[in-house]
């Protein structure tokens, strides 16, 4: 008797095909969601400095004095936990926000020595009397952001350069998941 052959089952091209661009698909659609992911901290984190560059304005006109650096500041900001020297530069960090927000000008809770706000991207944020990339004053400093977020930073508001214009990074922007020190936006 003569065994029948059996007739081997496989995948055919076309399956095969189907299923890799089905894999492309979801790939791309993961990319692409964590470009959006990506994309909507960089607003944030604009979004942030530009308000706290606002605040910080405000503030300045209704009491002709810098947040932290106001020699009234706890008269101003009624509850806060010093002033400063009044001498033009935010060197007093930790009271800056605490002034911003017990006057109305910001939202949150600073003790005025180791609350720091954050960004977006986690890294602390300071108002802050600063020297990043060979420029020094008063402005927004943003720690440890990707090299990416802080060149679009850069980008939207600035040059896109990290040591020229109003916005600076301690290092040049790679693209290679390094991390920035420091960038600052001047005001």
């Amino acid at each position: 008797m003569r065994a029948t052959p059996t007739r081997q089952r496989g995948f055919t091209l076309v399956e095969i095909a189907i299923v890799l661009v089905i894999i492309g698909l979801l790939l791309g659609g993961v990319l692409k969601g964590q470009g959006l992911i990506d994309s909507a901290r960089v607003k944030n984190i604009i979004q942030q400095s530009t308000s706290l560059t606002a605040a910080v304005n405000a503030y300045q006109d209704k009491f002709r004095a810098l947040p932290g650096d106001d020699v009234q500041g706890t008269t101003h900001a009624p509850g806060a936990t010093g002033n400063g020297n009044g001498d033009g530069q935010i060197a007093e960090y930790q009271l800056a926000p605490q002034h911003l927000a017990l006057s109305g000008f910001i939202t949150g809770s600073f003790n005025g020595t180791t609350d720091f706000m954050t960004s977006a991207q986690g890294g602390a944020v300071y108002i802050y009397n600063d020297v990043v990339g060979g420029r020094g004053g008063n402005g927004v400093r943003l720690d440890n952001l990707p090299d990416s977020f802080a060149e679009q930073v850069d980008s939207k508001l600035d040059d896109g350069k990290f040591n020229t214009g109003s916005v600076r990074a301690t290092a040049p922007y790679t693209n290679n998941g390094s991390v920035i020190q420091r960038t600052a936006l001047f005001f």
